[in-house]
């Protein structure tokens, strides 16, 4: 059952009227369910139940410190892709021990935060970063463990924005030139070889892709066994999609029971990167009708929210169910939902057939993943607050920037200089 549902014509989250949830906090708010959350790491976990894996959330989803601590008490490591969400790791509790580190434009200071944390892994993405952690390595005294990150070349069915694994990618390494750059690393005398990673995509629906991906990862395995190197884990990456209008989601128990079956007999741990299947569908958007233009043959519902809250809709195009707090019996009518920046890109939704009026609240739906984490400042919005439902108790995880907090960075120019005539 999902965490957001409606009783007694509310929705709720968990068991607590989102109405309540305004009035306390205000709107814009993002609100997250930890029954989902859990529920999601279950899923995966229950999965792979006596495999040996590891389940590494992909935190840049969604990175607030609540979130982290909930998934690290789960026994979960994580994904980075900078040193910044390291230190957020680091500052819950984490177990560096469990942190994988992808990304391709890790710089030398990030590098030795990662050595002198003691990470599980770099995913190294070129041939210039492995020999740029050789030489840091080298200079601090450590050995940098390393998994290259392999572009198996298949096309995951996804937006190509989120397409991360074909040989046009910026990530990782093409799987041509795969054999030969084990082969120079196991020459550099600051690295242990640890695994191989590979990461095709994000809102992937289908089991084919990822078992042609593994099964040439697998190849590469074999073949880099054949020559001495031999690897401890491999890391199969996340993507695995959530529903946001009429998917139809890969349930995890199907992906599992095809990498059991590749991966049979074989000794490796298997290491899996979640972002968005982990968090996604356990946050909405909360957002308040602002004013109503009627028109034909749609007219707008402008909200509180806009852009810089939620980009994705601008930027991806993408689809989030919109929802009426309290709906209305009342006509309904076709609206885009857009919010007061001064684009006409600002819109979170188009085309919803909703009866609605000035003041009602409305929650935008599957926004867990890629929400606050993408959100900015621009218009000098400050960014929304976050709330975290368990059960029946409200806990504010990030509270509401001040106008104040956006240039609390900022400094005016010395008044004593002449002016330019």
């Amino acid at each position: 059952m999902s965490a957001f549902a409606y009783r007694n014509g509310e929705l709720h989250a968990e068991g607590v009227p989102l109405s309540d949830i305004a009035a306390r906090y205000g709107t814009p708010c993002y609100v997250y369910s930890r029954a989902a959350f859990e529920a999601a790491f279950d899923e995966y976990s229950t999965a792979f139940a006596g495999t040996r894996h590891l389940i590494c959330y992909a935190m840049k989803a969604n990175s607030n410190l609540a979130v982290l601590d909930l998934f690290a008490r789960l026994g979960c490591g994580f994904d980075i892709v900078s040193g910044g969400e390291l230190a957020r790791v680091l500052a819950v509790g984490g177990d560096p021990a469990k942190v994988v580190y992808s990304g391709v434009g890790k710089t030398e200071a990030e590098m030795e935060q990662a050595l002198a944390a003691g990470i599980r892994c770099f995913n190294v993405e070129s041939a210039a970063e492995l020999d740029r952690l050789d030489a840091v390595a080298g200079r601090v005294g450590r050995r940098a463990p390393v998994s290259l990150r392999v572009n198996p070349d298949v096309d995951p069915h996804t937006h190509p924005y989120i397409a991360t694994g074909l040989k046009e990618s910026k990530f990782g390494i093409a799987y041509q030139d795969a054999l030969a750059l084990y082969r120079r690393a196991a020459t550099l005398p600051n690295l242990d070889i640890r695994g191989v990673d590979m990461h095709i995509g994000s809102q992937i629906t289908e089991v084919e892709p990822y078992r042609e991906a593994a099964t040439r990862i697998l190849e590469l395995v074999d073949a880099l066994r054949a020559e001495g190197i031999a690897l401890a884990h491999v890391d199969l990456g996340g993507g695995l999609g959530i529903r946001y209008r009429d998917e139809h989601p890969l349930r995890v128990a199907e992906y599992a029971q095809m990498v059991r079956s590749l991966f049979a007999g074989r000794s490796e741990t298997l290491v899996f990167e979640p972002g968005r299947r982990l968090v996604g569908a356990g946050g909405i958007l909360l957002t308040r009708v602002l004013y109503l233009k009627p028109g034909t043959p749609k007219g707008f519902a402008i909200v509180d929210a806009a852009m810089n809250d939620l980009v994705r809709p601008s930027l991806y195009d993408a689809w989030h169910p919109v929802d009426a707090v309290r709906p209305r019996t009342g006509d309904v009518h076709p609206w885009d939902i857009v919010g007061p920046i001064c684009e006409s890109g600002d819109f979170l939704a188009r085309d919803r057939h909703l009866a609605l009026a000035a003041d009602d609240l409305i929650a935008i739906g599957a926004a867990g993943a890629y929400g606050l984490a993408m959100s900015s400042n621009y218009n000098s919005r400050p960014r929304a607050c976050e709330v975290l439902v368990d059960e029946r108790d409200t806990h504010l995880v990030r509270r509401r920037e001040s106008v104040s907090d956006l240039f609390a960075h900022e400094s005016v120019l010395p008044r004593d200089r002449a002016p330019i005539t």
